[in-house]
C-alpha cells in the first residue's frame, strides 16, 4: 500500500504533475472544447464526475480482478467502466441542456478515450492506492483537469478581443499559449519536496 498522504496526493494531482499540463494526457479536449469558459467549464464539471466515478469503481473492479487472479483484464475492464459513466453523462446533458450537449460536440463521447480518464485509473492501481487515495487522486487529477481547461479558455477568449499577428492567430497562437501554460505548471515541480 502506497504511503502518501491525501493531502501530498491531491496537491500532486492537481498541480504538480497536472494530467494536461505535465503528463500531457488529455489533449484533445483541452485544445478542442477550451475556446469558451462555458463550454470549458461544463466540460470540466463532466470530466470531474467520469473520473470520480470511474476511480472509486476502478478501484472495487481491481479488487475483485486480483481476487480471481484476472488482472490481465484491467484495461478492458477499466474502459468499460468509463465507456458506461460517459454513457450516463451523455444522457444526463442530453436530456436537461441540449444546448450544451451541442456545444460539446463530439468531445463529450471522447471523453471515454480520453487517455486522462483511463490514466487515473491505471496510475491509481499501479500506485497501490488505498480507497481513501484513490477517490481523492481521482478528484485531484479531474479538479486539474478542470484547472488547466478553464486556464486555457479564459485565455483564449481575451484572445479574442486582442489584436494578434494573422501569423499566430488560429492553432499557432493556441499551441503557444499551452506550451506556456506547460511551462508555468512545471514549476510547481518545486513543490513535491523531490519525490
Amino acid at each position: 500500500m502506497n504511503e502518501s498522504s491525501l493531502g501530498a496526493i491531491f496537491l500532486d494531482s492537481l498541480l504538480i504533475n497536472n494530467f494536461v499540463l505535465s503528463v500531457f494526457l488529455g489533449i484533445c479536449p483541452f485544445i478542442g472544447v477550451s475556446s469558451k469558459f462555458a463550454t470549458a467549464w461544463r466540460m470540466g464539471v463532466s470530466v470531474i464526475f467520469v473520473i470520480f466515478v470511474s476511480s472509486i469503481l476502478a478501484f472495487g473492479t481491481n479488487l475483485l480482478l486480483v481476487h480471481f487472479h484476472a488482472e490481465y483484464l484491467r484495461i478492458i475492464t477499466y474502459i468499460v467502466i468509463i465507456a458506461s459513466t460517459v454513457q450516463l453523462v451523455e444522457m444526463f446533458i442530453k436530456k436537461t441542456s441540449p444546448v450544451l450537449f451541442r456545444a460539446l460536440g463530439i468531445y463529450l463521447p471522447l471523453i471515454t478515450t480520453n487517455c486522462a480518464v483511463l490514466g487515473v485509473a491505471l496510475f491509481q492501481t499501479a500506485r497501490d492506492y488505498s480507497f481513501a487515495q484513490s477517490v481523492v487522486f481521482g478528484l485531484g487529477s479531474s479538479m486539474g483537469f478542470t484547472l488547466a481547461l478553464v486556464i486555457m479558455s479564459i485565455i483564449r477568449e481575451r484572445l479574442e478581443l486582442s489584436d494578434v499577428p494573422d501569423m499566430a492567430k488560429g492553432t499557432a497562437m493556441v499551441l503557444m499559449i499551452a506550451g506556456m501554460l506547460s511551462l508555468a505548471f512545471m514549476g510547481f515541480a518545486g513543490m513535491g519536496g523531490g519525490g
